[in-house]
């Protein structure tokens, strides 16, 4: 029986900041870090000191190590498809940062694979786990908003706005051909599809540079702008995005995405117009929707005793007690395992869903490329 209160087993691969988000996650939801793979042998044992478990010096020692149920990868994008697939055919279950890989052939050998494993394998998009989220998508359900008129809204951030932050992001070799969408953009797409049931499968994207170089030496994530008078390079990686959209059912769609707003930390909002009603989500201010009507508009608060199953579900806290991304994470992770366990969670995120981003991904691309609406 592997260690921890679950009897799970959990190495996770990558020791940045996502790499702690996972590991915080995973040990909420009874699981025990067996050990961790970084950026190197010393960074390995420097974080094995820090997290008080087992540094590995390889990828061979993770697949070998029978205590491990499960791997998280939370690597740069470039190692996503082999690290991955690796675990998958070694027979551990998967937790794998977006996207799945810096192309669309990753993306679909990725989701062949785990569908060939049978085991579970999950992407990280979290912000489904808001409980108002689950709020707005139980509404839609029900029926409460119509037939969808349009779906717009924005996420924007503005981390890469100094001219000179930079990280590995920003190379496409490793962080892939796209930065701000692959990025973001692709939460905002993954999210209003599966709260308003709808499917993109037309786009017509622009994408912008803002900052043309940037520093060479890589910086972690939000770590502020790199220090020194070093080399830098050109910038090959768009730093916003402008969409438009349309979805199989024939709704219209807009999306901005940018990295480079001022003041913007976090900022996925939404707005859902039905022929009944509507309804607007703000990350930054998770705790409320507002639904609009013709005649009257209201907000609606989180709350552990009322509302949907799954808002309540999700709503660990007593309302006025604000829940944000942390806790989103932690639910995403706890369901995953009671995938793993033989559960059937609501709305758990799958490789299917992964290759669905990398397909939009890939669209985006071409789309910005050619200068007119491409197919999904």
């Amino acid at each position: 029986m592997s260690p921890g209160k679950t009897g799970r087993g959990v190495a996770i691969l990558g020791a940045g900041m996502i790499g702690e988000v996972h590991r915080r996650a995973a040990i909420l939801s009874g699981a025990e870090i067996v050990g961790v793979l970084a950026s190197s042998e010393p960074r390995s044992r420097a974080v094995a000191g820090e997290w008080g478990t087992a540094a590995y010096a390889n990828l061979d020692e993770v697949l070998a190590d029978d205590r491990v149920d499960v791997v998280h990868v939370c690597t740069p994008n470039a190692t996503h498809a082999s690290f991955a697939e690796a675990a998958l055919r070694a027979g551990k279950h998967v937790i794998c940062e977006k996207p799945l890989g810096i192309s669309l052939d990753q993306a679909e050998r990725m989701a062949a694979a785990a569908a060939e494993s049978g085991l579970v394998a999950t992407v990280p998009f979290v912000y489904r786990y808001h409980p108002v989220v689950r709020e707005i998508r139980d509404r839609r359900v029900a029926g409460e908003f119509g037939e969808f008129n349009l779906l717009h809204g924005s996420y924007l951030q503005d981390w890469m706005l100094d001219p000179d932050a930079s990280g590995w992001r920003v190379e496409p070799e490793l962080g892939g051909a796209s930065r701000a969408f692959a990025d973001i953009g692709s939460h905002w797409c993954d999210l209003v599809q599966w709260v308003s049931g709808e499917t993109f499968v037309d786009v017509l994207a622009e994408l912008s540079i803002a900052v043309p170089t940037r520093p060479a030496a890589a910086v972690r994530s939000f770590a502020g702008p790199a220090q020194g008078d070093g080399e830098r390079t050109e910038v090959r990686t768009e730093d916003s995005a402008v969409l438009l959209l349309r979805t199989g059912g024939g709704v219209l769609g807009s999306a901005t995405i940018s990295q480079v707003a001022a003041g913007r930390k976090n900022r996925l909002w939404f707005e859902l117009d039905g022929s009944r009603n509507s309804a607007v989500f703000d990350q930054e201010n998770p705790e409320h929707a507002w639904l609009g009507g013709t005649e009257a508009s209201r907000t609606v608060v989180r709350d552990i005793g009322s509302g949907s199953p799954e808002q309540r579900r999700l709503s660990v806290l007593p309302a006025g007690h604000a829940q944000g991304y942390a806790q989103c994470f932690e639910a995403f992770v706890a369901d995953t395992y009671a995938a793993i366990d033989g559960s059937d969670p609501v709305g758990l995120p799958t490789f299917e869903d992964g290759l669905r981003s990398a397909r939009m991904v890939d669209a985006v691309l071409r789309s910005a490329s050619n200068e007119s609406w491409t197919k999904v």
